[in-house]
């Protein structure tokens, strides 16, 4: 394996990580196209839409570890979230991720354009009062939270992400759950959603495994300081990193989908 090719997919998952960690997602809705595009700039082999969400489901698995181990403190973790629509989304993704054999590479980037199309008309709905609740006073409905869950879980586990793209935004529009608190939550459910989709994709035959190790390693790294450092960061400005980065990613998959 050359060395170029090291570098790059490092600094994909470095990047992409770090991100997920301070805002609170897995990764995929920024190393998914990353991968797709970055590598035939610099010369390098171009990886399948089925390659790369198998390399995506792996990655996300170990990023949200981290994120979640920074999180630990301070009260964030909401269990009777996490556990509702974590069972919920694991039932999905293992079903979406093993499901997705059977789809073309079109298909799977058309059901990656829908989910973050929808997020990204979410995350711009204003969020009014959302970061007013005290944590130790949060309520949801917990059959509607694992219904969302169960069908983000499906199309996360088509597309090799984990969905927190998608439940970032479900959390904190339709649920009322405060930023920090989603953004630890939903490490939290993505890891949880990461295992049924990992699993799923190996099966599968789908996860090309020496990319998938230099992008685990760089998560390892990266998604803890981008953590730590979301913590000292305002929380609208938290929301509108993650907006713009959905819209911006929903923009060009439809883009190369439609032209």
């Amino acid at each position: 394996m050359e060395i170029g090719f090291i570098v790059v997919i490092f600094f994909i998952g470095f990047i992409g990580s770090f991100i997920s960690g301070m805002v609170g997602i897995g990764g995929s809705i920024i190393k998914y196209p990353l991968l797709l595009y970055i590598p035939p700039l610099f010369g390098l082999a171009a990886f399948s839409a089925h390659e790369v969400s198998g390399i995506s489901a792996v990655q996300v698995f170990f990023a949200t570890i981290g994120g979640v181990w920074a999180y630990r403190k301070g009260g964030y973790l909401n269990k009777t979230l996490i556990i509702y629509m974590g069972v919920s989304i694991l039932i999905g993704s293992f079903v979406g991720g093993y499901g997705s054999k059977l789809m073309t590479e079109d298909g799977i980037n058309i059901v990656y354009g829908i989910l973050a199309l929808i997020a990204a008309i979410m995350m711009l709905i204003p969020k009014k009062n959302v970061d007013d609740i005290p944590l130790d006073q949060v309520t949801f409905n917990k059959w509607l939270a694992a219904g969302l869950a169960l069908i983000v879980g499906i199309g996360a586990g088509i597309v090799g992400a984990a969905g927190a793209f998608i439940l970032v935004p479900i959390m904190l529009v339709v649920l009322k759950i405060p930023t920090r608190m989603t953004i630890a939550s939903s490490l939290a459910i993505t890891f949880i959603s990461s295992i049924g989709a990992t699993v799923g994709k190996i099966t599968t035959g789908q996860v090309e495994f020496y990319p998938a190790l230099i992008m685990v390693i760089a998560s390892l790294i990266a998604s803890p300081l981008g953590a730590n450092f979301g913590k000292k960061v305002n929380t609208k400005i938290l929301q509108w990193i993650l907006a713009l980065l959905i819209l911006a990613t929903s923009i060009k998959i439809w883009w190369d989908i439609l032209f």
